[in-house]
């Protein structure tokens, strides 16, 4: 039997009647002060028919109000009841016997009260669930039908995103826009590019972005949304252009700091998705007027906004809907893979389909989509959809509101168990980019994955998130940079229809501020706070009966409020996201959270800004062993952990994936019990016992390890810990991932150099960077799964580097780190060329003080865009590698060296070494023909710090 399902429609009766088969089949039932059996066998008998019905009627073209009524009141009964049902189990604990008289007398009386809450609650519920349901047969609430396998991701999908980024239609309006970017005026020139949502506004501006954003000095593209965060947007802008503030700062000082950087560049700006002209009043101080050509594009959807931006030296652009035959390639592309195939019998309805999307992109792809995933081609379908299309209230609506229909009919079109994966999106700010990882754990926490016995419910998850890619329904930001899907977004139109149908669904609510929680008129299931750069670090949240059934909390925004976790006794699902460098986070309520399975915490300023270090510290209580149903703890991004609880976590059965911040300790006694870990992530190795390192081999589930060797006297070390740890690598063949970092970057790593075939040959990434191989092992070849791949050694030869390229084709990321300098020079020199691969590389970072004995040759690494090199200004041989101006498509070339500690001892020698090195690169950027940006930082973090940072900012900039 399928596990139990949560769902958008019917709520969580599949759930309760799990629950209420084992309230009858335990002694829970018979117990039950004041209750008889025979009201919950009621609740468990009427349920399964009321089920059956919903589901019939979420298949429902229209539903009339007293049906709607109808479906919300079963619905809402039903988290009612679960919520029931779970405080009754939670407050039944048994009493240890060796416990004192005044404990266990304590204990009975609570047990006693639940009983009777419990009975009294099953009671009123009865009695609801009667009157609905005569309110049903009083008012013949009445009649309609889907299945679920395992999906990839479509493998046409990446081409048609490109289709429909950069050829269906936008060639002329890209030309006339680049015309008027590129021409001779000097005066800083405001274009606008307006027309509704859907139009391809972004589509047209990030074209243009990237086809000329490489002649100007500097360039950035940010989006801004209806209510901005300037705050965020602002340092967002600054961090494109290689800025990094020293300290958090204000809109006045973060414009301030703009201008003195702008003002003698040459620049490009995009802002994407300007709303009103206030908040283009507040952007606009940030380009000062230079006289260097510079050039700012806005997109937005209102006329006033666009005139009042252009109104000096502007221009305004105003987008048309494609052509017939425009939307003819587009329709046809996504649905049979060809611009000119349609089947004949299909050729009128086609033509009906697309004559209702009028030309709007976003509306063809999305009913294409539709069409593009149904197993058949049959005529009738494509009818249904078309006459769904063409109703007669359909016809008089406004074009804005055409879209919305047709995107609605998109999510009614959605199989039932993709449904509640989908308006979950809302639970996300507006422009948000979201990880594909991220969201798959909170499906799985929520109750939304459906799956068999034997079944993975990731897999079963990753299937979900790849029939959402196929459908359209998302976006994927990143596609240039990675093979992979890693993230996702969505579209604003489709953000306002997900809104709605959560508002008229009471599925998810989003407020602004807390306080706002008491105006929402329905009890609160699940509640985003999107506190959008709030400073308030004390607001009050009136905690009604409405809120403190809230079972889902995110709380995104700068601010330092947390909410008062210990209201929320029904919560699953915790995440707060913070945008502040020092803070403590108490989380101590959360042992009272016994129905809590995801727990995160992420301080984005440190992901933004990985060169500045940040103190946060979070509080956990002292025990967790309460939080039984916990799935994940991901505490990532903080500088320190307090964390007394740590011997409790062996005690969570459920514990799937547990992310630490370089955990100070080492990995905690008992570690083996924790079998259903696949993610693991934080623990210092050697302080670990052997017993636990040994036991890490016994996790055999664990997909992604992330390990570190922490700075330790000799005195706290484990002897042996590095065989030990090699011994249990092997024994992990489920392995996708394997990072182990040090802060001593001169241990030794040959243990595993004895691996004559590695275990894990489906690894996708492998982070040894921090450790030094005497020599490249040969057993990195057999892995031909791998896409990321940093490695250190004490030296690294021609033959190595071409064993690389030849034998790992995914790679998308390499960094090498090479110790030892005094070998020959025709022993040291590596040359990368068109031949030896690496023609998916898209990142390369190259730490040696010999930059002259790396030479890139014709053909190298042709789809590289950033160059991440590391030197010792004392050491280095005062060179670049050779040959860059093979590297046609560079994009950044970042130079990291000496730490501010070492430049700051060397005084006015070390300033000029400095200088030396940023003014031999800066040159060597000037000359190539792409103009990549060019930045010199000083290493104040490890190496893997800083090229996980170098990832993260392009990640940003791959975003925009």
């Amino acid at each position: 039997m399928s596990t139990m399902v949560v769902s958008a429609y019917k709520g969580v009766i599949d759930s309760v009647l799990a629950k209420l088969r084992e309230l009858m089949g335990g002694d829970m039932c018979a117990n039950l002060i004041g209750v008889s059996s025979r009201d919950i066998l009621f609740l468990r008998d009427e349920l399964p028919a009321m089920s059956a019905l919903l589901e019939k009627l979420d298949d429902a073209e229209e539903l009339d109000s007293e049906t709607k009524n109808w479906r919300n009141q079963v619905r809402e009964m039903t988290y009612d009841i679960e919520d029931c049902i779970d405080d009754f189990s939670n407050n039944i604990t048994s009493v240890d016997a060796k416990t004192g008289f005044l404990y266990k007398a304590s204990q009975f009386l609570k047990t006693c009260r639940a009983h009777l809450e419990a009975a009294w609650q099953i009671k009123e519920l009865k009695t609801r669930l009667q009157e609905i349901n005569e309110r049903r047969k009083r008012y013949k609430v009445g009649h309609y039908i889907s299945n679920t396998t395992s999906v990839t991701v479509d493998p046409r999908i990446s081409a048609f995103y490109k289709e429909t980024a950069g050829l269906v239609g936008i060639d002329s309006p890209k030309r006339e826009l680049t015309k008027l970017v590129m021409d001779e005026e000097t005066q800083l020139k405001v274009m606008s590019i307006v027309g509704f949502g859907g139009l391809g506004k972004t589509t047209l501006a990030s074209q243009v972005y990237r086809e000329v954003g490489v002649q100007f000095n500097c360039k950035a593209f940010v989006s801004v949304s209806q209510k901005p965060d300037m705050v965020r947007l602002l340092t967002s802008l600054l961090l494109q252009l290689k800025q990094h503030p020293s300290h958090a700062c204000g809109v006045q000082e973060l414009i301030d700091n703009l201008r003195e950087y702008l003002m003698d560049k040459r620049y490009f700006i995009v802002v994407d998705d300007l709303w009103d002209v206030p908040s283009w009043n507040i952007i606009t101080c940030a380009f000062p007027q230079n006289n260097q050509h510079s050039r700012v594009i806005i997109t937005t959807r209102h006329g006033d906004v666009a005139r009042t931006c252009s109104s000096d030296h502007g221009s305004i652009n105003n987008m048309k809907p494609l052509s017939a035959q425009n939307s003819r390639e587009l329709f046809f592309n996504r649905i049979f893979g060809s611009k000119d195939y349609c089947p004949s019998y299909l050729e009128e309805v086609s033509c009906k389909i697309l004559k209702k999307c009028g030309g709007l992109p976003l509306a063809i792809v999305t009913v294409a989509s539709i069409l593009a995933c149904q197993p058949t081609r049959l005529k009738e379908e494509w009818e249904y959809i078309q006459s769904s299309l063409a109703t007669n209230k359909f016809a008089r609506k406004s074009t804005l509101e055409d879209m919305m229909q047709i995107l609605e009919l998109s999510y009614k079109s959605l199989p039932h168990h993709l449904k509640a994966c989908f308006l979950y999106l809302g639970a996300y700010p507006e422009d948000c980019v979201i990880s594909k990882v991220d969201l798959i754990k909170r499906w799985v926490a929520e109750g939304f994955v459906s799956h068999s016995p034997g079944q993975d419910a990731w897999v079963v998850a990753e299937s979900y998130f790849n029939e959402l890619v196929n459908r359209s329904m998302i976006q994927l930001p990143y596609q240039g940079y990675y093979n992979e899907v890693s993230h996702c977004k969505v579209h604003d139109m489709m953000l306002d229809m997900i809104l709605m149908r959560c508002k008229e669904d009471n599925f998810i609510s989003v407020i602004q501020d807390p306080r706002a929680a008491i105006e929402v008129q329905d009890k609160i299931r699940r509640l985003t706070i999107d506190l959008n750069g709030a400073m308030g670090d004390t607001m009050d949240m009136n905690i009604t009966r409405k809120v403190s059934q809230v079972r889902s909390l995110g709380v995104f925004g700068g601010s330092k409020w947390i909410p008062p976790l210990l209201e929320f006794k029904f919560l699953r699902v915790l995440f707060l996201e913070f945008f502040l460098r020092e803070m403590i986070i108490d989380l101590t309520g959360i042992n009272q959270l016994s129905q809590l399975r995801y727990l995160k915490v992420e301080c984005k300023e440190c992901l933004m800004d990985g060169d500045i270090p940040s103190q946060v510290s979070i509080v956990l209580p002292s025990q967790i062993r309460r939080l039984q149903h916990l799935e994940t703890l991901e505490l990532p991004w903080v500088s320190e952990c307090s964390i007394p609880s740590i011997s409790g976590i062996i005690d969570l059965p459920r514990l799937t994936h547990l992310v630490l911040r370089q955990h100070k300790g080492g990995l905690p006694d008992g570690i083996r019990k924790l079998k259903s870990l696949r993610t693991l992530h934080g623990f210092n190795l050697p302080v670990s016992s052997l017993e636990n390192i040994d036991a890490l081999g016994e996790l055999t589930s664990l997909a992604d390890l992330s390990l570190h060797c922490g700075k330790q006297d000799t005195k706290s070390t484990t002897p042996g810990w590095m065989t030990a740890l090699s011994c249990s690598i092997e024994k992990l063949g489920n392995l996708k991932g394997l990072y182990v970092r040090s802060n001593s970057p001169s241990c030794c790593a040959d243990a595993m150099s004895s691996w004559f075939s590695p275990p894990f040959l489906n690894l996708e990434k492998l982070d040894l960077l921090d450790w030094t191989f005497s020599k490249v092992p040969r057993w990195i070849g057999q892995l031909h799964s791998l896409r990321e791949l940093a490695l250190g050694g004490k030296k690294i030869l021609q033959e190595d580097v071409s064993m690389i390229g030849t034998m790992l084709p995914f790679l998308t990321h390499l960094s090498l780190r090479i110790v030892t300098c005094n070998i020959a020079v025709k022993e040291s020199r590596i040359m990368i060329e068109g031949s030896i691969g690496f023609a998916a590389l898209r990142f390369f970072c190259f730490d040696s003080n010999r930059m002259s004995h790396l030479e890139f040759g014709v053909g190298a690494m042709p789809q590289l865009k950033r160059l991440l090199l590391a030197l010792d200004p004392w050491e280095w041989d005062e060179a670049t590698p050779v040959g860059l101006k093979h590297l046609l498509y560079l994009e950044e070339i970042r130079v990291l060296t000496a730490s501010t500690a070492v430049a700051s001892a060397g005084s006015e020698s070390m300033n000029g070494k400095s200088a030396l090195v940023k003014g031999v690169f800066h040159d060597a950027a000037n000359a190539l023909q792409s103009r990549p940006a060019f930045t010199v930082l000083p290493r104040i973090r490890s190496l893997s710090d800083h090229v996980n940072c170098c990832k993260i900012n392009m990640e940003t900039v791959a975003c925009k």
